[in-house]
């Protein structure tokens, strides 16, 4: 559908990006000396920066943690939760996968260290998700989902893995899921037919794929109702779905990660799942036996039955290791 990459936000805009939030917090700020140059170092190197904690972070600035949390809250920010999703909303702004993967270069680890830190983020990133996901706010979307008599589920480029397992989980429940695949002409196609009774969703995250955030607006003239699952607030999915669910997907890797974005979604299948439970049990009953039958899981041929891991060492094997040990 594009090919464009959805870690790099691409829009098709060769111009100057406007002011992110943070820019906008640090302008607006009364910082002193000392906190503005802090904040202006941060700034001006966000690819070395926004994946660090605040004690990566304060020990890259020779300052504790304290400093670095209470010059976040000078800014106006209650968390440094806060202040990172921001962050990484500025260096999406400038982002490409070799600016990420030149900033994680720099760092000085090992290449088990990466793998390790790389784990390390995504855990943090599930931590912030159970601590900020509004589960009320997936029921709602359960319940729109339950009330939509088709769905369409819009991700371009790599968020497109995303919304084909969402629009896969949903279907096995009865729903009138689809995550559309081809070429823009194929996704617009398929948007025309939609109206207000049924349901788009929309992924992208950072600055958002032109393709996903023309979907939205293409369904939104149509009074279709749209619900976003992005990684900030003042993203295009943030501002133009009708509502919206915030997973981060901050991560070295150069393709980031789709941790919490995943987990977002399987809260959304539980949600849908047990809203009318009886409901659910009765399309999954539909496949139980094929579930439960041996057609539908590998098994070796019987002519391997008997055949050791490597499907070399039959019965004959055995015999002859048996025969030699009695010599």
């Amino acid at each position: 559908m594009s090919t464009k990459n959805e870690l790099a936000g691409q829009d098709g805009n060769d111009g100057q990006a406007s002011p992110t939030s943070l820019e906008v917090r640090f302008a607006q700020s009364q910082l002193s000396r000392n906190r503005r140059q802090l904040i202006r170092e941060i700034l001006d190197k966000n690819e070395e920066t926004f994946f660090l904690s605040s004690r990566e972070m304060a020990k890259r600035y020779n300052v504790d943690a304290a400093t670095i949390v209470r010059t976040v809250q000078a800014l106006g920010y209650e968390r440094f939760a806060d202040f990172t999703a921001d962050l990484r909303q500025h260096f999406v702004n400038h982002i490409t996968p070799y600016t990420v993967l030149k900033a994680a270069t720099r760092e000085k680890r090992s290449v088990p260290d990466h793998v390790r830190h790389c784990v390390e983020r995504d855990t943090e990133s599930l931590s912030v998700l159970r601590s900020s996901l509004d589960a009320d706010r997936v029921v709602e979307l359960a319940k729109l989902i339950h009330r939509s008599r088709r769905i369409l589920v819009v991700g371009v480029d790599l968020a497109a893995s995303l919304a084909w397992f969402l629009a896969y989980g949903l279907t096995p429940l009865g729903f009138d899921a689809e995550s559309p695949i081809g070429s823009a002409g194929n996704l617009q196609h398929k948007i025309d037919v939609l109206d207000g009774k049924d349901l788009l969703i929309a992924i992208s995250f950072g600055r958002c794929l032109r393709e996903t955030v023309e979907s939205v607006l293409r369904a939104r003239e149509r009074g279709v109702p749209t619900f976003g699952i992005t990684d900030g607030n003042t993203t295009p999915i943030a501002i133009h779905c009708d509502a919206y669910l915030v997973a981060s997907t901050s991560n070295p890797s150069f393709t980031g990660s789709y941790v919490a974005p995943m987990a977002i979604i399987n809260t959304i299948i539980v949600a849908s799942a047990h809203i009318q439970p009886s409901r659910a049990l009765a399309m999954l009953g539909r496949t139980e036996a094929e579930y439960r039958s041996g057609e539908r899981w590998y098994q070796e041929p019987q002519s391997r039955a008997g055949s050791g891991v490597n499907g070399n060492r039959g019965a004959g094997d055995n015999d002859s290791r048996r025969s030699r040990k009695k010599q």
